[in-house]
């Protein structure tokens, strides 16, 4: 039921969804970091730029990808100089994909930072540890069961992204058609309810194998996270 074209859809998915979450992750610590911990004006504005892309339609943000990433867009124009092309390209997919997911990363991050004690940051403060130690040998440490939420969360959202994936790179075969725009593709040519079934079986089983292994890391995370505590 499922041809050669539809594997290469669910492996540029895959693709897709993994560099758009790895690149992703720093900038999600960031800004969950700012929002548990900043205390500046503009915090709120964070907060709404931060949470945009699951109130827009997502059809909406890959129409403003296109206009500021396209070929001809104030931004696009600028890195295509440089060798570096986002528009109906996979890099493209994975730049939409990152910032759909994007507010499912930072919320499970927000919470776990949310949840430390403010002592044990100043106790280490006291004993003279920097900013940069603190951060990486006491919060990551302690928030890495909400770290590793988002990050598996933000797989899963990339790896199910569409409208703004279609409408930012369109569907391309072997370039930027995803494993949703193949599901949507069946399903939209005659006789082809039994390869979007199967293809939604794959999707399935990405997923449930996506929480299975979100679980299992976080209760790793959180064994470790108490243990070095």
């Amino acid at each position: 039921m499922i041809g050669p074209e539809d594997l290469a859809a669910v492996l540029l998915s895959l693709k897709v969804a993994l560099a758009a979450t790895l690149f992703g992750m720093p900038l999600a610590l960031a800004a969950a970091l700012a929002q548990a911990r900043g205390r500046f004006a503009a915090r709120v504005v964070l907060d709404a730029v931060v949470t945009l892309p699951l109130v827009l339609p997502p059809v909406a943000t890959g129409y403003v990808l296109l206009l500021l990433f396209g070929r001809r867009g104030p931004i696009g124009a600028a890195l295509e100089k440089v060798g570096i092309v986002f528009a109906f390209d996979w890099t493209g997919a994975a730049l939409a994909a990152g910032i759909m997911a994007f507010p499912l990363m930072v919320r499970p991050m927000r919470l776990a930072i949310e949840a430390i004690d403010r002592e044990v940051d100043e106790v280490a403060l006291t004993l003279g540890a920097g900013a940069f130690t603190r951060f990486f040998r006491i919060t990551v440490p302690l928030a890495a069961p909400g770290v590793a939420a988002g990050a598996i969360l933000g797989f899963a959202k990339a790896l199910g992204e569409f409208g703004a994936t279609i409408t930012f790179v369109a569907a391309i075969p072997g370039e930027t058609l995803t494993l949703p725009a193949a599901i949507y593709g069946a399903t939209q040519s005659p006789g082809g309810e039994a390869r979007a079934a199967a293809l939604c079986l794959v999707a399935a089983a990405i997923a449930i194998t996506a929480v299975l292994v979100s679980d299992a890391v976080g209760r790793w995370a959180g064994r470790t996270s108490r243990g070095s505590g």
